[in-house]
């Protein structure tokens, strides 16, 4: 792949914001025009080596309808992007609100590929100009921070959160492969574990959203081998299908009750015609006890697919009974006077720790309602589904 052919589409595809050297709270954009873009900000003081690369989330379009719909959008074209966004959480730059990497190199990876990056179709339609080349967007992003110090890397770590989430699974392993030998790397999911389970009228609407997905984008061919070798494709972006064979240390930090997983996955508007799930998927005090129920059922199911991390001791895992989605970008749940605990353990001390081999984590909440710490989201009743 050639830089020629990289800068013909990139400029138009992806952003990367790259956080400056002071204080501040707001970061400006930086659009990769090809593949080896001019110019970082580097990280200070210890963390000046250490680089922390962090993808957007944002759902995925399963067809060409769907993606052209995000096209002209934040989730599909640059031009869309803000031109500015504010860093908090693992992102922040204050010590005492993210003390193990405020220094770093910090990067926040806009998402524009609508596939967690694994897309890759050489042919484009004219008539659409859809490029399905999410794959190769990534390795560009990754080869143009290298270009700008991260081939230094003494510490390095691709997370993300949501649809970015899954990125940092599906190519935790490809980033390892990208960055120097010599550099310690561990990859960080937030509320990317989805699972593959049945929707509240007993059918696989996520597995069969997911199969279009991998089929329109093309992700085959970038989805692990180990996984499409004895499964179909699309099963093979689940992390439940994959994440065992993943080499590179891994720590999955996930609400039990993923409201975008209870709202898109068990009760996606699809499977519930008539809204009785509305109410409750906005503000889970709302649900019934019957719905509760089918909840908790959910949360088995869950920590079943967990399984499918494997038992290695590298793996780390904070799973809380909130009702949330996305806990490490927000300064409440990442680290606060009142952030999420578990054992009386932050999100923030618990990857700190984890990453830094200080001691291991991997610790499952109780049932929804026992965690009294918990950041439980409510939703506007106009906010309307992504699938």
């Amino acid at each position: 792949m050639t830089n020629i052919r990289l800068g013909q589409w990139l400029y138009a595809l992806v952003g990367v914001l790259l956080l400056v050297k002071t204080q501040g709270i707001n970061v400006g954009i930086t659009y990769v025009q090809n593949a080896v873009a001019k110019g970082a900000d580097k990280g200070f003081g210890s963390g000046i080596n250490n680089w922390l690369v962090h993808i957007e989330g944002g759902g995925w379009c399963n067809n060409v309808t769907i993606c052209l719909a995000r096209k002209n959008t934040r989730l599909g074209s640059s031009k869309q992007m803000a031109t500015e966004l504010a860093f908090s959480g693992i992102l922040s730059s204050l010590q005492k609100f993210n003390p193990d990497f405020y220094n770093w190199n910090r990067i926040k990876v806009r998402y524009c590929d609508g596939a967690s990056f694994t897309g890759d179709v050489e042919a484009v339609n004219p008539t659409t100009n859809l490029h399905f080349r999410g794959a190769r967007v990534f390795v560009a992003i990754i080869e143009d921070l290298l270009a700008k110090g991260m081939k230094n890397a003494e510490n390095a770590m691709l997370s993300g959160c949501s649809a970015g989430g899954l990125t940092s699974i599906l190519h935790c392993d490809n980033f390892r492969a990208l960055v120097p030998m010599g550099t310690k790397v561990k990859c960080l999911s937030d509320a990317g574990y989805f699972i593959n389970t049945k929707d509240v009228s007993g059918a696989l609407h996520i597995e069969g959203f997911y199969n279009e997905v991998v089929t329109t984008h093309g992700s085959a061919k970038n989805l692990p081998l180990s996984c499409t070798s004895n499964k179909r494709p699309g099963l093979c972006f689940f992390p439940q299908n994959m994440a065992q064979q993943i080499r590179t240390p891994l720590f999955i930090v996930n609400a039990a009750y993923d409201s975008w997983q209870i709202k898109n996955i068990l009760a996606p508007g699809v499977a519930d015609p008539h809204g009785i799930w509305h109410n409750c998927k906005l503000d889970i005090t709302k649900c019934s006890s019957t719905q509760i129920q089918t909840m908790q059922e959910f949360r088995l199911a869950f920590l079943s697919a967990l399984t499918g991390l494997g038992s290695s001791s590298s793996r780390g895992m904070f799973i809380n009974s909130c009702y949330a989605h996305c806990q490490t970008e927000m300064q409440e749940t990442w680290l606060r006077a009142d952030s999420p605990v578990l054992g009386g353990v932050t999100i923030a001390k618990a990857v700190g720790d984890w990453y830094y081999d200080r001691s291991p984590f991997q610790k499952i909440d109780c049932p929804y309602p026992c965690d009294k710490s918990c950041h439980n989201r409510i939703f506007d009743p106009n906010e309307h589904p992504l699938i």
